[in-house]
């Protein structure tokens, strides 16, 4: 693993960490609000073990990347950070992207005539999702906010909560994904503005504007969903697959919206798999 930094032309300086070899095809991860690119660790070693490039990056105003200095995180910006990403390698990547990530790639491949990307996988997310999973994302983003953690431990706590899955008995990993701030309290490791964005699920993202840009996009897609994920129902699945005839979608089995974190297993040979027919494609 490689650490990277990203100086955009408008200025933002992203971090990134780069696993594989750079002359190999490139995948781009993009993980979801309130995250960091450390979510990516495994899946990224296993795609680089396969022969791709993987660039795992921080969102603008997540973990070690800037902050907009105005305190606007609208989609269009994650969108046209995206853009200038996929730019710098020497072909389009795969994007994969997870909640805010798959939204932000939606915005910038469909909405510009240029092609930006290789092909696409949306992590548990499609254009419309369910009003009551949206509510229950920003309801644990919202915990916690302004007041933070005393230490990782009551950290561990709340988050075990929101997954459901065991609590860790290990909690320094959370190091990662948490801010030490001077008053001794631990916050989420991402800018309090950017929930701001966020604090109702009609500012989650606009259902219209991303089914009108989904129609847009000619390249391939894939949708993993958690087969238990209160966001993207079995029906949403079907209605994103009708709008997107070619794509594809597969459920992962006792898998809730944070579907890599869940069963990264399954889901990174969903991934690869997708991947290996691309360059199939390709070859023939």
């Amino acid at each position: 693993m490689k650490e990277l930094e990203f100086t955009l032309s408008n200025g933002i300086r992203l971090a990134a960490h780069a696993y594989g070899n750079p002359e190999d095809p490139p995948v781009l991860l993009s993980h979801g609000g309130g995250q960091t690119r450390h979510s990516w660790g495994t899946t990224a070693e296993a795609l680089s073990s396969k022969g791709w490039y993987a660039v795992a990056y921080d969102h603008r105003g997540h973990g070690d990347s800037a902050w907009s200095e105005d305190g606007d995180y609208n989609i269009d910006r994650f969108a046209e950070d995206q853009r200038e990403l996929a730019s710098r390698f020497r072909s389009p990547p795969a994007l994969v992207g997870a909640s805010l990530g798959g939204i932000a790639a939606m915005v910038a491949e469909g909405e510009t005539s240029d092609t930006v990307f290789r092909a696409i996988v949306l992590v548990d997310i499609v254009p419309r999702m369910n009003p009551e999973g949206a509510m229950n994302i920003v309801r644990f983003m919202g915990t916690h906010v302004e007041e933070g953690f005393a230490d990782l431990e009551e950290a561990a706590d709340i988050i075990a909560q929101y997954t459901g899955r065991p609590r860790r008995k290990d909690v320094s990993g959370l190091r990662k994904n948490l801010r030490l701030d001077e008053d001794g309290r631990y916050r989420w490791h991402w800018d309090p503005n950017f929930f701001k964005e966020r604090a109702t699920p009609e500012n989650f993202a606009n259902a219209d504007r991303l089914v009108v840009a989904t129609r847009n996009i000619a390249i391939p897609m894939l949708l993993v969903r958690g087969q238990m994920s209160d966001l993207v129902t079995p029906e949403l699945a079907e209605e994103f697959l009708q709008l997107v005839p070619h794509a594809h979608c597969v459920d992962v089995k006792d898998a809730t919206h944070m579907v890599a974190g869940d069963r990264n297993d399954i889901f990174s040979q969903a991934v690869e798999g997708f991947l290996a027919d691309l360059s199939s494609d390709v070859a023939t």
